[in-house]
């Protein structure tokens, strides 16, 4: 073995211990419960219910999803219990109003009298008016409609000051009873933000597994801020609690009549109890205030109680889902972990059967070439079977095998284009309208005559322009079958292989040209009487239209004047395979009927 696949292998085995050990570490899942609790906020902060739902669809496993709903429920509870909370508070202790907000109350509570003081206006004469007659009853009519119209303006004003009052940030009672009310419109009609149906399938491969980590990781950091905001809001209302609650009882422990319920009172101290006639009406009055006081404060304390409670439940209801979602990251790493043993193993074991490979073809009896290929052929091979299982396990098999073999067959057909279309050109040249051995043809622009037809070349032995001599140039050239299909060629080859040749002939002027025209035709005519009549037959045989079957294949002669004299053109049928020596044939003809003295040119 060479020293780098030395190295290499010695790093791969480095790496294949590390793998083994986090693959240790990771073995054991975690266990986790599956009671959920959770909690929340304060006065009317619905942080906890929003904080539930937009946690809620990230639940994609069963226990996620029981602890989502739990979590949702609590956080709703706990944003009620708030709202009552809210109320009792503001009812008890009403906020300071600010100087605008003052100013909107005396109006509110001036509005509110000239209010019930027209209602009872309208009363009164509504009473009047079913004792009254005559006229005294016309003129209470006129003031019950006035006394009406002040009552609508009344109202208007009343409202108009409400508006103004809880603008300026007085009236928190109606703002909170509003905001409860558009809590329970939006909340408890909607429908459950938690996932159902089928959880989702587990994909495998290495690029999935750290995607999941990934995912996992930001739902487990969502989590861990929704945890700690719930227990700051709990050491919050605790505080509240404990402040509220000691005020209470410093409170009970100032008044004589309360004190036996402070709670450093001892048990057995008996109650301080003064009757009524011993105290004034004020004192009573405010001994009974302070008590209903007490008796407020008392409930908030318990609604306090209740909402730390609950808190707690969902502080725990979020510690419970971190631990499902950590123990899903462990099982996710312990599997991508599994995925990087067998990539190394892979890597290991075709390291080192390459290294076997090399020794195995140096033994063989074979050339140095031959062994250069034969190693070159395995190592490639090994390279790609090694490659196609490394991405198997990076991206996981396809998740369906039609998919799979559909994409698999497009990317052999793109790579095999030329091949696949060079097959289906072999079809059509063996038509009707092919090729054949030993046909004279053009293609891409090269002549030569047909010497092989395979299923996927055609093989042409050049022979030049179809206008020269026609004689081999002695190069073999190979086409791609797929010119049938993409491109086009020339067959000069029908089935005799016939076609149109000719000779030129130019007399000098002054010397008449007709005898020598009508000698002329007779001898091509004579020349060519058997190949004309072969012709005919062929070409009768071939063309189905009735326009072309009266094609003939007699000689054609022309005469026009030219400068210098007078051009005669004979065209007539021959092979293509002995239009050279025609042609020489009907020159030396031509050249006969002018006795020699007028040399013809010929092309």
């Amino acid at each position: 073995m060479k020293r780098r696949q030395q190295i290499a292998a010695l790093v791969i085995v480095l790496l294949a211990g590390l793998t083994i050990y986090g693959f240790w570490q990771t073995r054991e899942p975690l266990v986790v419960g599956t009671s959920p609790t959770a909690s929340e906020n304060e006065l009317v902060d619905q942080s906890p219910l929003k904080t539930a739902q937009q946690l809620a669809p990230l639940a994609t496993t069963h226990d996620e999803r029981v602890l989502a709903q739990e979590g949702l429920r609590l956080a709703d509870f706990d944003v009620d219990q708030a709202f009552d909370n809210a109320l009792r508070r503001a009812r008890l202790h009403p906020p300071p109003l600010s100087a605008d907000a003052k100013e909107a109350e005396s109006r509110l509570q001036k509005q509110e009298k000239l209010l019930d003081a027209d209602q009872a206006r309208v009363k009164l004469l509504t009473d009047a008016m079913t004792k009254a007659s005559g006229d005294k009853k016309d003129v209470l009519q006129a003031d019950l409609i006035q006394a009406e119209a002040d009552v609508e303006l009344d109202q208007d004003e009343v409202d108009d000051a409400k508006e103004d009052l809880i603008r300026a940030g007085g009236d928190v009672i109606d703002r909170i009873q509003a905001l409860k009310k558009e809590h329970e419109e939006t909340n408890h009609g909607t429908p459950n933000a938690v996932p159902t149906g089928p959880e989702p399938a587990d994909q495998v491969g290495l690029i999935h597994r750290m995607g999941q980590w990934r995912e996992l990781h930001q739902k487990q950091m969502l989590l861990w801020s929704a945890k700690t905001d719930t227990e700051t809001a709990m050491a919050t209302l605790e505080a509240k609690h404990n402040a509220l609650d000691a005020q209470v009882d410093a409170e009970k422990a100032t008044e004589p009549e309360l004190a036996h319920h402070a709670k450093g009172t001892k048990s057995e101290k008996a109650a301080v109890h003064v009757s009524a006639a011993q105290k004034s009406q004020d004192e009573t009055a405010a001994l009974l205030k302070k008590t209903q006081d007490l008796a407020n404060n008392q409930k908030i304390l318990s609604a306090y109680d209740k909402r730390i409670e609950t808190k707690k439940e969902l502080a725990a209801v979020y510690a419970q889902w971190i631990t499902l979602v950590a123990a899903r990251q462990r099982s996710v790493v312990h599997r991508g972990l599994i995925g990087v043993a067998i990539i190394l193993v892979i890597a290991l074991i075709g390291l080192f059967f390459s290294s076997w490979m090399d020794t195995l073809v140096k033994k063989l009896p074979m050339d140095r070439r031959q062994m250069e290929s034969l190693r070159t052929v395995a190592r490639v091979s090994l390279q790609i079977l090694a490659i196609f299982l490394i991405l198997l396990v990076l991206f996981g098999p396809p998740g369906q095998l039609g998919t799979f073999l559909g994409l698999a067959g497009a990317g052999l057909t793109v790579a095999l284009k030329d091949f696949i279309v060079g097959f289906i050109g072999w079809f059509v040249l063996m038509g009707k309208n092919g090729m054949r051995l030993g046909d004279w043809v053009e293609i891409n622009g090269v002549t030569g005559e047909v010497v092989e037809i395979g299923p996927f070349h055609t093989v042409l032995l050049e022979t030049g322009n179809w206008t020269d001599s026609g004689h081999p140039t002695g190069r073999r050239v190979t086409f791609t079958n797929s010119f049938a299909i993409e491109g086009h060629y020339f067959n000069f080859s029908t089935t005799g292989q016939w076609l149109w040749d000719q000779i030129q002939v130019v007399l000098p002027i002054g010397k008449d040209p007709y005898p020598l025209v009508d000698a002329l035709r007779k001898r091509v005519s004579e020349a060519t009487r058997e190949t004309v009549r072969q012709a005919e037959q062929e070409w009768q045989g071939a063309i189905t239209s009735r326009e072309l079957s009266g094609l003939s294949a007699e000689p054609a002669i022309s005469v026009r004047p030219i400068a210098g004299g007078i051009e005669v053109d004979v065209r007539y049928v021959t092979r293509a395979n002995e239009r050279y020596a025609m042609r020489s044939r009907l020159n030396q003809t031509a050249v006969e009927l002018l006795g020699g003295k007028v040399q013809p040119v010929t092309t």
